[in-house]
């Protein structure tokens, strides 16, 4: 007997709103002893700006979590902490190796209610972290969203999450939509799933268009130096100045030093539930396809990598994990559709939700590479001058230092702490690879490598990170296949 299909809610997820709240974020506690953790968030940007911070929090009491009571409240109390956590840690000339009591034994607590790590998730700093401008219309609407808190107080910033938040909740009705199909395959209705999988590329398209908005009100300068950094871990963060992570006190004496990743859009279960409805593999990154097979015919054992995908779930909020493994168990789309491989209407509809979600990383691919690796060639360079004195110590400043040998090329490492382009080129190119038919098989799995030979319209190309820099009016540029992406737009 087939296991049940999951059933949203006894995930806490919502037909309307998906991973997002249905409740909506509270804008503040409403027991007045929390009011010195609103207070603190409320001045958190002119705290960091006079470099105060860090003393206030040290004068913090350290509050009891037995006021708190319904989910909202916890999740109003994670985000308000996580934000004075990352504060504290960069927001000084050098990063803090040591989060004081009054943040870390709280955070910890309410991190174990809620199932997530005690530091700035997507879900502290996206999911939780919106309101409605007007409550009479959708939250999947960009101009109808604000954020609570930010660390800058930026309208940059407040974009950056905000896009985040109206992709969740525009593809929030293709959860009960694929639900559908995966029991439309079970009584073998196969127009049912043809016409569920029709709308859910047409949704995917939707959302690389909500993507692409992000240059709309997010500066790639201001994004890369302000917010970037205090997004941050504590998880391969030498470079920016944390080699051993971060401290928790917890009052035992006995703390030893916790690392872990920062916010990451990996960190988003709608996107990770795309893949797994589709039946899309992600291998750990710079494993080859087949490649584990290849080393069992040679008598080696594959030597084992880190899945950054599945290191990511262990950031969501614990039902949406559970959620996404339950969903694993029981898809069954692409298994059908390649049992019915002469049903044209269906392996067209199929290809199609491959390939507009190929489209859509390669959005998210663009949006990378303008807003970090062209940022981060720009400080290399800059930080080359003798005039340029680095008072800062971050993940920004970090990748100024060329800490790589002669001749060895230097991953730049995103807030999650991977490899940036490796790792998004990979799962791009996975996103391909069920593809059915040959001919968008081939076209799923094209490079558009148009380096600029010397050419000055197309660019310069940087050899210390393989950009091609525009320079011209064509707007073109890419990153070789070494760095881990190729990007038009």
């Amino acid at each position: 007997m087939l296991p049940p299909l999951p059933v949203l809610s006894d995930y806490g997820i919502s037909p309307e709103y998906g991973f997002l709240p249905a409740e909506l974020p509270l804008e503040r506690l409403p027991d007045p002893y929390y009011n010195k953790w609103e207070a603190v968030v409320a001045n958190l940007q002119g705290l960091i700006l006079s470099k105060r911070l860090r003393g206030v929090i040290d004068r913090l009491p350290i509050l009891s979590t037995a006021g708190l009571e319904h989910d909202s409240e916890w999740r109003r109390a994670y985000s308000l902490l996580c934000f004075m956590a990352h504060g504290y840690i960069w927001g000084g000339d050098s990063p803090s190796e040591r989060l004081p009591a009054a943040i870390s034994i709280p955070l910890l607590h309410i991190s174990d209610y809620l199932e997530v790590p005690p530091v700035a998730t997507y879900a502290a700093v996206c999911l939780w972290n919106f309101k409605p401008l007007f409550a009479d219309e959708h939250v999947d609407n960009l101009e109808n969203l604000a954020t609570l808190t930010t660390f800058t107080g930026s309208i940059d910033e407040s974009w950056f999450y905000l896009v985040s938040v109206a992709i969740e909740a525009r593809g929030a009705p293709i959860l009960p939509l694929m639900l559908t199909a995966m029991e439309a395959v079970r009584v073998n209705d196969s127009a049912t799933v043809s016409a569920c999988l029709r709308r859910f590329a047409e949704r995917l398209d939707d959302l690389g268009g909500l993507l692409q908005r992000m240059h709309e009100g997010c500066d790639p300068h201001v994004f890369y130096h302000r917010i970037r950094p205090f997004l941050a871990g504590s998880k391969n963060m030498a470079d920016a100045g944390l080699p051993d992570g971060v401290i928790y006190e917890d009052g035992s004496g006995e703390q030893q030093y916790r690392q872990y990743s920062g916010g990451s859009n990996a960190q988003s279960s709608i996107l990770q539930f795309f893949d797994i409805v589709l039946g899309i593999t992600h291998r750990p990154t710079g494993e080859k396809k087949d490649a584990a097979s290849e080393s069992e015919k040679e008598g080696i054992a594959p030597q084992p990598k880190h899945n950054f995908l599945l290191e990511m779930r262990k950031y969501m909020p614990g039902p949406h994990r559970r959620f996404l493994e339950d969903m694993t168990g029981v898809a069954n789309i692409r298994d059908y559709v390649e049992s019915n491989r002469r049903n044209d209407e269906l392996t067209a509809a199929y290809d199609a939700c491959l390939a507009m979600l190929r489209a859509f990383r390669d959005k998210h691919i663009n949006i990378v590479s303008r807003y970090i690796i062209i940022k981060s060639r720009e400080s290399r360079s800059r930080s080359k001058s003798p005039e340029v004195i680095r008072r800062k110590v971050n993940i920004a400043t970090g990748s100024r230092q060329d800490k790589a040998k002669p001749g060895e090329k230097k991953d730049l490492k995103g807030t999650g702490g991977t490899a940036l382009l490796p790792f998004l080129k990979q799962a791009r190119d996975e996103t391909g690879e069920p593809t059915l038919n040959q001919w968008a098989k081939r076209v799923a799995s094209r490079e558009f490598n148009s380096r600029g030979k010397g050419d000055f319209f197309l660019g310069k190309v940087d050899e210390d990170d393989g950009v091609i820099v525009d320079v011209g009016l064509a707007g073109t540029w890419t990153i070789d296949d070494n760095a881990g992406g190729i990007c038009h737009y």
